[in-house]
């Protein structure tokens, strides 16, 4: 099994066809063809079913592919860690962001790398906490924010901050930052919320079990952007973490407010693996990515929050 055998396999699979995967790698047809062939014979398995569609992995490609992904990620970032650079710290670091801060923190980050790290490349990845988790323990991210997790065998956790979940509503609701809504006041409306068993749905039905009102859900959704277009709507209201609707309270585009009554925060940490050796760069961005949010708080960027210590 060779690297070139690897690399033709995962551009195939990611463009989904053996001409195009031909001019990315910059070879004839037959070379790719050639190398998806041998990976077969000397596996035993198919690869690839040929449909209308394209070329289609199959479920032993997967596995494959998944593995080969890793394996090339981790010659990359071995060879950016080896090349000069301009910085004294080069390389490539990967950082698992919830969905919830991408608006808040994506770009503050990116733009601190680039002027302390002008060397390192990052590579951000979103999801739900449950995902990042799993992205950190296979190797796909090096480090990654999480939110209510402490220390384990395998993961070792920086808290950051603590933050306080909001009510989300139109405009018209009135809703401010200044004045926090009681959870009855909330569950009066109709409400648009996370599927169950994502980890933010939890944090909502342990709270609102508490007040002897029975909600009325009329629609779930497992995407953080949906929710506020269903609000927007007029589907009803919702509840976020604030970091994940500080952009659009503070242009008017929907109201929101701390929820009270009772009260609910999420714990917000930065989790890597333990049992290894740090690479430099990636060190460098945790450092940056701890700065970068407790500045956030400290400024009053990153609404009812409040930094760890």
């Amino acid at each position: 099994m060779e690297l070139r055998q690897l690399t033709a396999l995962v551009t195939v699979a990611e463009v989904g066809s053996v001409t195009k995967a031909a001019r990315l790698l910059r070879v004839v047809q037959p070379a790719v063809t050639r190398q998806i062939r041998t990976l077969e014979e000397e596996l035993g398995v198919v690869l690839f079913e040929r449909t209308r569609q394209g070329m289609v992995p199959t479920p032993a490609a997967e596995v494959l592919i998944a593995r080969a992904r890793r394996a090339l990620g981790e010659l990359e970032r071995a060879r950016a860690e080896l090349r000069p650079e301009r910085g004294p710290v080069t390389g490539i670091v990967s950082v698992g962001l919830l969905e919830s801060v991408l608006d808040l923190l994506a770009r503050p980050l990116v733009e601190a790398v680039a002027e302390i790290h002008p060397g390192i490349e990052l590579r951000l990845l979103t999801a739900y906490s449950g995902h990042l988790r799993q992205w950190l323990d296979s190797g796909e991210v090096d480090i990654s924010l999480l939110y209510d997790l402490d220390d384990t065998p395998s993961l070792s956790v920086l808290p950051l901050l603590r933050e306080h979940l909001w009510a989300v509503a139109p405009p018209s609701a009135g809703l401010t930052a200044d004045a926090p809504v009681a959870w009855e006041r909330v569950l009066a409306e109709p409400l648009v919320l996370p599927v169950s068993g994502h980890g933010l749905r939890v944090l909502i039905d342990r709270a609102r079990s508490a007040v002897p009102v029975q909600p009325r859900v009329s629609v779930q959704t497992n995407s953080m952007a949906l929710q506020k277009q269903f609000v927007l709507a007029g589907h009803g209201w919702t509840v976020l973490p604030a970091a994940g609707v500080a952009a659009d309270v503070a242009t008017g585009r929907l109201s929101g407010a701390p929820l009270t009554a009772p009260v609910v925060e999420r714990s917000v940490v930065l989790g890597q693996l333990r049992g290894h050796r740090t690479p430099a760069p990636v060190e460098a961005v945790a450092t940056c990515l701890a700065r970068v949010a407790r500045d956030l708080v400290g400024s009053g960027a990153w609404p009812s929050a409040r930094a760890e210590r």
